[in-house]
């Protein structure tokens, strides 16, 4: 038991204040926020919002003097310890020693925190800004200095998202005629880093469905996701006018995405291992005749894809597609020419025809409908 140097124990403080505050906690965990009055509720949130700044400041200032339980684990740092008896995954454990660490480095990111204006989350955005800061060939420490005291009083004026974008910028805000060139040489340097970090892949689930993940400029990316957007949001719109309930936002962008492939013009693609870009349907004649029938979309099963023959003559409908239709011995009976059962001029004579889609119960405007077959021979419908 360690003694300081005006001979009180900190021990019986620490310990005292660490009771103090289960205590607080315990007793407003035995309360129901449901009968909370609207004011008291805003009053504890604001509240608890400060509190965790401050309970951060204090746990980054204990990891950041923790050297010696590294020394007792015999690790690096105490993350080590963290993992073993907090059951905190190292990479967490260890982000946060790092983020004591450069708090320690910013005497008005200390203070913010410790008097609950600083957010963790902020603080770390601060310290990531001022440490590339730091490292700038053209900034002085007067720079470093500015540049802090303005990311400290930012902190109270926006999100820890939004304070990202300015530190990004802050020299800017410390001089801007010096650093305008370097702001400059900066950007465009992160745009090739991007153009290097673009990247897509694609798979088969297995299941009916395709998955996808990829990366992209962010100029490239802020047009995807608003054209996604675009398709997805009409189909949302319509289902809040009739108040049904709305499906999640996750699965309308992914129709969103489903109806822009559709929209693609082929003939305005460029060309594709020596054809257009196009899809090959392979069905046998037997599954032809077949009510429910299937296809394969590509040359083959090994290098395709199974789909039913109702989805291969609704791909026909907004995609070139060349049907190929096999005997039993895989000889080749008939190929089709790879055309769009619907062409532009077809659209706009459905659109003067019918007002809205003619699937049973459906009003949407033609401008969100897809060109259909109701069946062999049947007249042309639209239908969302």
């Amino acid at each position: 038991m360690s003694i300081d140097h005006w001979g009180t124990n900190p021990a019986d403080v620490i310990e005292s204040a660490l009771a103090a505050i289960e205590t607080s906690l315990h007793d407003l965990l035995a309360m129901d926020p449901t009968y909370w009055r609207t004011s008291q509720k805003k009053d504890f949130l604001a509240k608890v919002e400060k509190l965790q700044a401050q309970q951060a400041a204090l746990t980054l200032r204990v990891l950041a003097a923790s050297g010696d339980i590294a020394a007792e684990t015999g690790d690096k740092d105490a993350s080590a310890w963290m993992r073993a008896e907090l059951l905190v995954d190292k990479g967490a454990a260890r982000s946060q020693i790092k983020l004591a660490n450069a708090v320690t480095k910013y005497e008005l990111v200390a203070a913010g925190l410790a008097a609950g204006v600083v957010s963790e989350a902020k603080a770390r955005v601060i310290t990531k800004a001022l440490d590339k800061v730091e490292t700038d060939p053209v900034a002085t420490p007067e720079d470093l200095v500015l540049a802090e005291k303005l990311l400290v009083e930012y902190a109270t004026q926006f999100t820890a998202k939004e304070l990202r974008v300015v530190g990004k910028r802050i020299l800017l805000e410390v001089d801007p005629a010096r650093f305008e060139a370097a702001e400059a040489k900066a950007l465009l340097a992160e745009e090739e880093r991007a153009q290097q970090k673009t990247a897509l892949r694609v798979w088969d689930n297995h299941d009916g469905t395709i998955g996808f993940d990829g990366v992209l400029p962010v100029s490239i990316g802020m047009r995807f996701k608003r054209l996604v957007e675009a398709y997805a949001q009409p189909r949302k719109q319509q289902l809040v006018d009739k108040g049904a309930p709305l499906p999640p936002w996750e699965r309308m962008m992914g129709q969103g995405f489903a109806r822009l492939i559709e929209t693609i013009d082929p003939n305005a693609l460029p060309r594709h291992g020596g054809d257009a870009t196009v899809v090959n349907v392979v069905i046998s004649l037997e599954e032809l005749r077949k009510e429910l029938g299937t296809a394969t979309l590509g040359y083959d099963e090994t290098n395709g894809t199974t789909i039913t023959a109702a989805e291969a003559r609704k791909m026909a409908c907004n995609a070139t597609i060349i049907p190929w239709v096999l005997g039993g011995d895989s000889e080749v009976l008939d190929v089709g020419r790879g055309s769009r059962f619907f062409v532009p001029i077809q659209r706009k004579a459905l659109r003067l025809q019918q007002k809205c889609c003619q699937a049973e119960g459906c009003d949407m405007p033609p401008e969100w409908c897809d060109a259909h077959r109701e069946d062999v021979g049947a007249s042309s419908r639209v239908a969302a």
